[in-house]
């Protein structure tokens, strides 16, 4: 028997447009492209969900890891991905420093376009143009 699901379920935008992005990278760059997401929280409340968090940070979780990791053809790009007025918590802003200060892509991504022009402002060969870059105001 499928499940139903409700209509007054709660919405989870960054989720929704962390799917949008995978499905657009997954066509946007070659095959060998390798597009990964971490699961590095842990949302169970209560000391089992504590108990769980420290095993995973024991494991090599790093906090502020961003949401997608792209490798393809010797490039990494990091994307954070935040729904319109979601900020970066500190953890976040620290991975962000770490990374770029190694050199390392990362790009803030709010909607499918800003993910598709990281690609390109990153020198990913993508399969499909860039969108249009509007001049600044």
């Amino acid at each position: 028997m499928a499940k139903e699901i409700a209509h007054d379920a709660p919405r989870h935008p960054e989720a929704d447009l962390q799917r949008s992005v995978v499905q657009a990278l997954r066509v946007a760059l070659p095959r060998s492209a390798i597009i990964h997401h971490c699961a590095n929280e842990v949302t169970e409340a209560g000391p089992r969900g504590a108990r769980r968090q420290a095993i995973l940070v024991g494991m090599g979780v790093h906090a502020g890891f961003a949401d997608l990791m792209v490798l393809c053809e010797g490039r990494v790009l990091f994307l954070e991905l935040k729904a319109p007025q979601g900020r970066l918590r500190p953890n976040q802003q620290a991975f962000r420093d770490a990374v770029l200060s190694q050199g390392f892509g990362w790009a803030l991504v709010r909607s499918l376009d800003d993910a598709l022009g990281a690609l390109a402002n990153h020198g990913f060969t993508t399969r499909i143009a860039p969108p249009a870059r509007r001049p600044a105001p």
